[in-house]
């Protein structure tokens, strides 16, 4: 279980950071400005993955299996790190 969660919150880091890094060079090219309004799209594919990874949260648990932990994992970092994007971004 730890381990899990040592990935899910490195993949949300890495998420986090790879969008800021994008949104520097993003304000390198265009003199400082950045593209506006990419909260909602964030969020609204941050929902969609953490709502992908909680029914296959739920799948697994019916099958009683763990084979697709992994890609459960990248779900839910990438849910995570959209949702923490969204929330900086309304700092």
């Amino acid at each position: 279980m730890l381990v899990r969660l040592a990935r899910i919150a490195a993949i949300a880091v890495g998420f986090f950071f790879v969008f800021a890094l994008s949104q520097q060079a993003t304000a390198a090219r265009n003199f400082g400005q950045t593209t506006a309004g990419l909260s909602w799209p964030i969020g609204v594919l941050a929902l969609i993955f953490l709502l992908a990874a909680f029914g296959n949260e739920r799948l697994n648990k019916r099958k009683g299996s763990s084979e697709d932990d992994l890609r459960t994992d990248f779900m839910w970092g990438l849910g995570v790190g959209g949702v923490a994007i969204v929330l900086e971004r309304l700092q």
